[in-house]
């Protein structure tokens, strides 16, 4: 019996002509609107508030979300192909940017009252606010269950204090999904709340300065007996350490695509130099060392790719995957650092230096092994699970 593989047939089991569509509209926002001035918003520290709004305009906010909140709604591999074509603009930090709202507004969808959806999540998908996650505090880090900021009941609202920080788009931020202690300690007592940026005693740093995406605003957020409605809990008060954690699947997704997007475009980089780049009188393709070195890059980002996209497919079909997406973002994240690193060595000198893309790859690959659960943590949940 003969079997043929066909890469396209392969790639046509998550992606269909629907994908392929959103994929080429997406393409052509990130070359007219981004790759012009990628490099100065990085240099900069951010991006116009503005590309919101255009990104809005184009669907790429709305992509999987319901159509009556002004979404479009479809399966996950909408998403994946949006979120693709916007990592190659070479700058996770617009990414992040952009994409900050697909960890902050599930929690009000999945938990959220209709009200809430329509005051919380439809101006957002209009690129009109901007919405951010706030899990993080300064002395927590990946342990959320004994975050600290405090939420006590007054009447119709909740007096807020502490901090959150490492924030994603948390400088201008309309509104941040915020984790709180509502109850006693552990796990039990934790709730979510939408808190607005204009609520008095909320406050914001100045923007963090970063190894890596630095075209992403980043914040530490300060809260200083803020009032906050009732109206705004999300889901039941002391169950929102269940949001949270369901909540990280979606993150994890997005971190192993963008882990997989940035090794992609290290590759490709490596690829293009190496069949340029001449050293003692030929290129350096003619050299077996780099041939080689390119196919191990070559195939670890297409196993990881394949294995992020099968689990995907099973998340998008109902399935429990909490271990597969672990180890898919562990993984994702594992093969994008030797790929980076290694795209940097074929670049030499050059991939040291500033303004390569080799270079700003490297840097921003770095926060993928923490960002969403870092990898101790991804491998305490995936142990849990096997042993």
């Amino acid at each position: 019996m003969e079997f043929e593989f066909s890469e396209k047939a392969a790639f046509q089991q998550y992606f269909g002509a629907a994908h392929e569509m959103v994929r080429r509209s997406i393409k052509e926002f990130v070359n007219g609107e981004i790759m012009p001035h990628v490099d100065q918003w990085e240099e900069e520290g951010a991006f116009p508030r503005e590309l919101y709004k255009k990104a809005a305009e184009v669907g790429f906010l709305g992509i999987g979300y319901p159509e009556e909140l002004g979404g479009t709604p479809g399966d996950v591999f909408f998403q994946i192909a949006a979120w693709e074509e916007v990592m190659r603009c070479g700058s996770g930090g617009v990414a992040a940017g952009l994409g900050s709202l697909n960890i902050a507004l599930p929690p009000i969808l999945n938990r959220g009252t209709d009200e809430q959806k329509q005051r919380f999540v439809k101006p957002v998908l209009a690129g009109d606010r901007i919405a951010a996650l706030a899990i993080t505090e300064p002395g927590g880090g990946s342990d959320v269950a004994g975050l600290q900021t405090t939420a006590v009941r007054d009447g119709d609202y909740y007096i807020v204090n502490g901090s959150k920080t490492f924030i994603t788009s948390g400088c201008r931020a309309d509104q941040i999904t915020c984790a709180v202690r509502t109850g006693g300690p552990g796990p039990h007592g934790i709730s979510l709340l939408v808190i607005e940026s204009k609520t008095a005693g909320y406050s914001v740093s100045e923007r963090l300065k970063k190894t890596g995406w630095w075209a992403s605003d980043t914040a530490e957020i300060f809260f200083d007996n803020c009032r906050v409605p009732v109206e705004n809990l999300i889901g039941e008060e002391n169950q929102g350490f269940y949001g949270i954690m369901e909540n990280f699947q979606v993150e994890r997704l997005q971190l192993a695509v963008m882990a997989n997007m940035t090794a992609q475009l290290a590759l490709e980089e490596s690829i293009q130099y190496a069949k340029q780049r001449e050293a003692f009188g030929k290129v350096l393709t003619g050299f077996q060392v780099t041939r080689h070195k390119i196919v191990d890059m070559a195939t670890l980002v297409e196993v990881s790719r394949e294995f992020t996209y099968r689990v995907a497919a099973g998340i998008d079909a109902g399935l429990n995957r909490v271990k597969e997406i672990s180890m898919a973002k562990n993984f994702a994240c594992s093969v994008s650092d030797q790929v980076t690193y290694d795209a940097v060595q074929i670049f030499g000198g050059y991939g040291f230096m500033r303004g390569t893309v080799v270079e700003r790859l490297f840097r921003d690959n770095r926060v993928l092994t923490i960002g969403g659960g870092t990898t101790e943590i991804m491998k305490e949940i995936i142990s849990k699970l096997i042993l």
